[in-house]
């Protein structure tokens, strides 16, 4: 063979290595670059107990999708990881530029003179560019990953490079990133670990499936792994006899770690995530991506449970679905948040029924009468009729008439008639723009394509939407979004309608005897302790609502179903009001025949009178307490008439409970020391001394403020409240007792 053939083969195999070296210089070099993927948001609720995660969402070439979890980043490297992570991971870190020689010669001898499992030697910085461009294991693939990592130390540094490994690297059950791991495993920030917890972690990137350390085995693997760090790192001096033998018995006493599962409550995560995509709740530090919920698990849990127990008391009567929201008053906060009665459940479980659109019934009612009294169209003392002439086809749900009714018993017993003349009085565009304010539609439409039907459920809404609504309602007019999460993002509060209005709609709706006659006493919309509630029932019985407030929490309640067909005669006083009692007393911690002796401030500026029910007899036997201004004490209408005893001269002082006519049953199976009445005077009495009289004799001097609890005896009685000091005293109240 002649020497030029040879020549030429030689030049082509040294023109072939330099270009592929060339070739791989370049691909290295495009891909030193640290990359990762968003780091993982972690949900707690209001106690620390873990929600739910939100992962990153992958989409690759093929179309396919993956969720990545973990990959939180490091504000700095703390030094125990640092020391544990490079002991198992890659001794001559600091000694190497990417690729270390020896452990390649090293690797190279093992694999050829032993037959057991082949070592790979690769180093922190090719590991990182083994995560970050993953592909088939073999010799090509690693001198990609050798040339990679030594481009990524030389464009990057070793402590970057350290840091990016620290915030790939896999520990297990979907976990990456040792601060994530931290989190997810010992529930502390990375910094706080002790040295045994730095190992244990340290040990799992080799092999995080083998290394389960749920399982009993797997946290044996991890344990002997973590061992041999604490030993090694005790012989290099990082720490010392004492610690090391701290670290030691730590690991010994360390039991298979309880596995991070996500609450039953599906719904609620999905929510918590589409939060987070929109950028309304977000973490306090990218170093620390944890989302503080609102939600309190364990009331989450027992809503959850009422709610299914009440649902399948109502499911005869062809109810599917259930959906209950409770919010902190005050501050909005989600406290529970109850989609359905089961993700899994085939009937339309997978619908979140606090964001499905649904008629409200007459759960917008208050905000017609809101309306009206904040334009002056309507005073506390006008007179409503509902009479079936000039009711514009609007009948009332249960077909019966009631005549002439204050704007009190009107809404209080949910009347159509008088809802609907209001709404028109006011406006069909006055009442759709005013809904539309307060957040219970978006609809790009005319106001005149619902028409007067809206007051009573032609406009869809959805619950979250009601319970915001109700929320400003109760907060004096002042309407804030709902919270779901301790760091937030909000728009500014906003007036959407006075102080005064809002205070006497919930009085309104507070007051249990102006509910008479369409509800009784004493049913699911009455409560030991001062609450304002509305109920709402759509068309055909398709939804049954109940939104209820006391001066502690907001409660909502939808049941139904999730087609268009409706229940048999559940209406919401008959079924979501049974269910919002049962939550709302279980919030409280109320047991049977206790009575809080609260109420609802009063409107500012405005005086306490009793007034006669329109359905009374001449001796006015029956009366409302109304809240009105001074000046309208003339122009009440001649058919009410002001209740005075003529034994004392009126004053400020006004008694708040009991409330004039009030029917009490003592409860026998009670000592008799419990079988009390609470005394309690209406605010703006002021710090003065009152005298309590009882059936015309002294009963007991207390404190304006202060409430006084009366031993019930069987019989007719009258209460009344006296100045101390001075001729002045209330009028006075009646109280039956059986």
């Amino acid at each position: 063979m002649s020497r030029k053939p040879l020549i030429a083969a030689a030049v082509a195999v040294l023109a072939t290595a330099l270009g592929g070296g060339a070739f791989l210089a370049r691909q290295a070099l495009r891909d030193a670059s640290l990359v990762a993927p968003p780091a993982t948001q972690i949900v707690y609720d209001r106690s620390g107990a873990f929600l739910t995660q939100i992962g990153a969402v992958t989409h690759d070439d093929r179309g396919g999708k993956r969720v990545d979890y973990g990959y939180w980043p490091l504000a700095r490297i703390p030094e125990r990881v640092a020391l544990a992570t490079l002991v198992l991971e890659d001794r001559r870190f600091h000694a190497h530029a990417g690729v270390d020689p020896r452990a390649v010669l090293r690797a190279m001898w093992n694999n050829l003179t032993q037959s057991r499992r082949l070592e790979g030697a690769s180093t922190i910085a090719m590991q990182v560019a083994r995560m970050q461009a993953p592909g088939p294991r073999g010799f090509l693939t690693k001198v990609r990953e050798a040339a990679t990592g030594l481009a990524l130390v030389a464009t990057n540094g070793r402590e970057a490079t350290l840091a990016h490994y620290l915030r790939l690297a896999p520990y297990g059950l979907g976990s990456h990133g040792v601060a994530h791991a931290a989190r997810f495993y010992f529930d502390r920030p990375v910094e706080d670990l002790s040295w045994a917890q730095v190992a244990l972690l340290a040990a799992l990137p080799q092999s995080p499936g083998r290394m389960n350390i749920t399982r009993e085995s797997g946290l044996r693997r991890a344990v002997t792994r973590a061992r041999y760090a604490i030993s090694q790192l005790e012989r290099q001096g990082a720490l010392d006899a004492a610690q090391a033998d701290m670290a030691r018995r730590e690991l010994a006493a360390m039991r298979p770690f309880e596995a991070k599962r996500r609450p039953e409550a599906l719904h609620l995560a999905l929510r918590y995530e589409r939060l987070a995509r929109e950028g309304r709740v977000r973490a306090a530090s990218p170093f620390d991506p944890r989302i503080h919920a609102t939600i309190d698990l364990a009331v989450e849990r027992e809503t959850m449970q009422l709610a299914r127990r009440y649902l399948s008391a109502f499911r005869s009567a062809g109810a599917r679905q259930v959906a209950v929201m409770v919010a902190e008053r005050g501050s909005n906060a989600i406290l529970a948040d109850v989609g359905s009665a089961a993700y899994d459940d085939p009937r339309a479980g997978a619908y979140d029924f606090t964001r499905v659109m649904r008629s409200p019934g007459s759960t917008l009612k208050p905000f017609i009468y809101a309306l009206a009294l904040e334009r002056g169209a309507l005073k506390p003392t006008d007179l409503l009729d509902d009479i079936p002439e000039g009711a514009s086809g609007v009948a009332n749900a249960d077909g019966l008439y009631l005549g002439p009714l204050t704007p009190r018993q009107a809404l209080a017993n949910s009347r159509n008639v008088p809802a609907t003349n209001l709404l028109r009085r006011v406006g069909l565009e006055e009442n759709f723009d005013f809904l539309h304010q307060l957040g219970l539609h978006n609809l790009d439409a005319p106001a005149a394509s619902f028409g007067v039907s809206m007051a009573i459920g032609a406009l869809p809404t959805r619950l979250e939407d009601l319970m915001r609504a109700y929320a400003a309602l109760a907060d004096d007019g002042l309407m804030n979004a709902l919270s779901f999460a301790r760091d937030e993002r909000k728009s500014a509060p906003r007036r959407v309608m006075s102080v005064d209005t809002a205070r006497l709609v919930t009085s309104f709706l507070a007051d249990p005897q102006a509910r008479l006659p369409s509800f009784p006493r004493y049913g699911p919309l009455e409560y030991p302790f001062a609450v304002a509630v509305k109920t709402g029932t759509s068309q055909n019985y398709r939804d049954a609502w109940t939104l209820a407030f006391s001066h502690k929490y907001i409660v909502g309640v939808w049941l139904g179903r999730g087609d268009a067909s409706g229940m048999r005669a559940l209406a919401g006083a008959n079924s979501a009001a049974r269910l919002a009692h049962a939550v709302m007393t279980r919030l409280h911690g109320a047991r049977p025949g206790e009575i809080a002796p609260e109420t609802f401030a009063p409107p500012p500026d405005r005086i306490a009178v009793d007034l006669c029910r329109a359905d009374a007899a001449p001796a006015c036997a029956q009366t409302l307490r109304e809240w009105v201004k001074p000046q309208e004490m003339t122009a009440a209408p001649a058919t009410t008439a002001q209740q005075v005893d003529d034994a004392v001269e009126p004053g400020p002082l006004v008694i708040a409970t009991p409330e004039h006519n009030t029917h009490v049953w003592r409860n026998p199976e009670q000592p008799a020391a419990l079988n009390r009445l609470a005394l309690k005077l209406a605010g703006g009495a002021g710090a003065t001394q009152i005298l309590w009289i009882v059936d015309g004799a002294p009963f007991a001097v207390a404190q304006a403020d202060e409430t006084v609890f009366w031993p019930m005896t069987p019989g007719a009685h009258r209460i009344q409240a006296r100045l101390a000091l001075a001729p002045t005293a209330s009028r006075p109240v009646r109280v039956t007792v059986e």
